[in-house]
């Protein structure tokens, strides 16, 4: 049977379901995601064709890079995608999904940008730069 989650932004603007396997988290510390969620932004990641919008009203899509886009909701501001170029994959929000989600934090990613006020668990793998591979 196909798992099924759902999320959201904070004021409902966004609601979205997965009907396929999550992802475990990755923390990215880099700039650009330390910017937009003011912290760093802990993602898991779906097959694109696996999520659906239950509500869109707010969803926008803001280019962040030559390489990605980031959705967020344009009523309350919160970070919910992260959709790279090409890709059949979406990276969603981990703290956007709804009820326990049953993810782990895989890794933490660009930790050489990280903030210096974020002490890391030395039993989860870390990565200066993007995970290799």
């Amino acid at each position: 049977m196909t798992a099924v989650h759902t999320g959201s932004c904070l004021c409902g603007a966004v609601r979205y379901e997965v009907r396929g396997l999550l992802r475990d988290s990755i923390a990215c510390h880099c700039s650009q995601c330390r910017k937009t969620s003011g912290h760093y932004w802990s993602a898991t990641q779906a097959k694109t064709a696996d999520l659906h919008l239950l509500e869109g009203r707010g969803l926008r899509w803001f280019r962040s890079s030559g390489i990605a886009q980031r959705g967020f909701c344009q009523h309350c501001g919160s970070s919910l995608f992260w959709r790279p170029d090409g890709a059949d994959t979406t990276s969603i929000g981990s703290g956007t999904l709804d009820g326990p989600s049953g993810l782990k934090t895989m890794c933490h990613i660009y930790v050489a940008d990280k903030g210096n006020y974020v002490d890391i668990a030395p039993a989860v793998a870390q990565w200066p730069q993007g995970r290799p591979g």
